[in-house]
């Protein structure tokens, strides 16, 4: 990893006294955030105690007075120096101390926005990859360690940008954010955003009604009206193929509200639309293949297929009949993110929980091992203490006779640990998809 300082920024202080010098470090040429000399020394000073002055390069000295412009850029080049030695050495580079600074100065977007401590929990970033006709398309949702810019920076591209959304399901949270200025813009931007994109369900008369609240800008009762539309904060995929309701069927998904929502064209541009509930979802799991060019052998000269993802889960279509439902997109594995993250939020919440105890319980930025990813040889029991749930606990017997199938990945073999078991799962009642 190359690291550098190319240059200072001058800013007045924080309480409008006398200027200080901010320097931008640079990860592999790309922004990675703006640091003050006080920082970098509170640094130093952590790795000193930890490791030793012995084993620390040389720290430019504090100065007693203001520095002259060839002072600060020798400051720069000293602290560049610095920055590259720590970052370099073996022990202090791998070190938690030094890296856990850089994920702290990385949190600049929250900082910049002016967002509560307590409200940063409910957003989260998102790699996507813009297209040539404005639309864009979810890569994958960034780790909490992980460092943005370098993250974009990586995939050598400029159609791959950052997104700040809000990381819930259950539209009930939105109160906790819209007591927040901050955040209610962010919702409010979030889902101005979507209805434009129609990723959200809207009539021409609904669009009318929330023009005009747009106009007046009445963000709260925009917001209340969006609430009730359909789609409102799901997180939409790209066109795929799924083997629902037929093989090889068209089909845009979208991920919210506890479901997974498959969008169909039917004969004559018919819109049709299936929606798989959570709660009724037994296990999931994640497969990938690489298929063989045509002929079943690879050619000197040409490379095997690309990867391909299939997620698939069973579902229990009616009280006693599970079905597995697979659907084949290079998103699959953030399509199984969704879905792991939605049994979470609905695992604490049933305990009584929100989503501050949920961020609680997070070791090393992801949640523990949870009775909501047990493995698939011991399914859920739908056992309940509570005797309104009785009738759940004797389907549970039902369901134990039903034979499961593979799911029919002929170039992968299935192992439990493969599997994602949900706790979440609900065997109640039957519905028309």
């Amino acid at each position: 990893m190359h690291f550098s300082i190319p240059e200072t920024e001058s800013r007045s202080g924080d309480s409008g006294g006398s200027a200080y010098v901010a320097y931008n470090i640079h990860v592999n040429g790309v922004l990675h955030c703006r640091v003050r000399y006080s920082q970098l020394l509170g640094l130093h000073e952590q790795l000193r105690k930890e490791y030793g002055a012995n084993v620390l390069p040389a720290f430019p000295p504090k100065k007693l007075f203001s520095l002259t412009p060839a002072e600060v850029e020798q400051r720069r080049e000293q602290l560049e120096k610095y920055m590259q030695a720590v970052r370099q050495d073996p022990l202090l580079g791998s070190s938690e101390t030094f890296n856990s600074f850089l994920r702290r100065a990385q949190q600049a977007v929250a900082a910049k926005l002016d967002l509560p401590d307590d409200l940063i929990g409910y957003f989260s970033l998102f790699l996507v990859r813009e297209k040539e006709d404005g639309a864009f398309s979810f890569v994958r949702k960034l780790q909490e360690f992980e460092l943005p810019y370098v993250s974009v920076a990586s995939l050598r591209s400029q159609e791959y940008k950052i997104v700040l959304r809000k990381s819930y399901w259950d539209s009930a949270y939105d109160d906790d954010v819209m007591e927040n200025r901050v955040g209610l813009n962010l919702l409010y931007a979030q889902t101005v955003s979507d209805i434009e994109r129609g990723w959200i369900l809207v009539t021409k008369e609904q669009h009318r009604q929330l023009k005009s609240l747009q106009e007046k800008v009445s963000k709260k009762e925009f917001l209340r009206l969006a609430q009730t539309l359909r789609h409102y904060g799901y997180l939409r995929f790209d066109a795929c193929v799924a083997d629902f309701p037929e093989k090889d069927c068209p089909v845009v998904v979208s991920a919210g509200n506890s479901e997974l929502s498959l969008q169909l064209r039917l004969p004559g541009q018919q819109l049709r639309e299936g929606s798989f509930r959570v709660t009724r979802m037994r296990c999931w799991r994640v497969t990938s293949s690489v298929p063989l060019p045509s002929g079943g052998t690879s050619s000197p000269g040409r490379g095997r297929g690309e990867v391909r993802l299939e997620l698939a889960f069973e579902y229990l279509m009616s009280k006693d009949r599970l079905q597995w439902v697979t659907i084949t997109s290079p998103q699959a594995i953030m399509m199984s993110i969704c879905l792991q993250s939605m049994v979470d939020e609905l695992m604490v919440k049933k305990s009584g929980g929100s989503i501050r105890k949920m961020l609680r319980r997070r070791v090393g930025g992801t949640l523990r091992r949870s009775d909501s990813q047990q493995a698939v040889k011991s399914p859920p029991l739908l056992e309940s203490p509570d005797a309104s749930r009785e009738s759940m606990v004797k389907l549970s017997s039902k369901l134990s006779a039903v034979s499961l199938r593979g799911i029919g990945a002929p170039s992968t073999d299935a192992s439990a640990s493969d599997v994602h078991g949900n706790f979440a799962f609900e065997g109640i009642g039957d519905e028309d998809l």
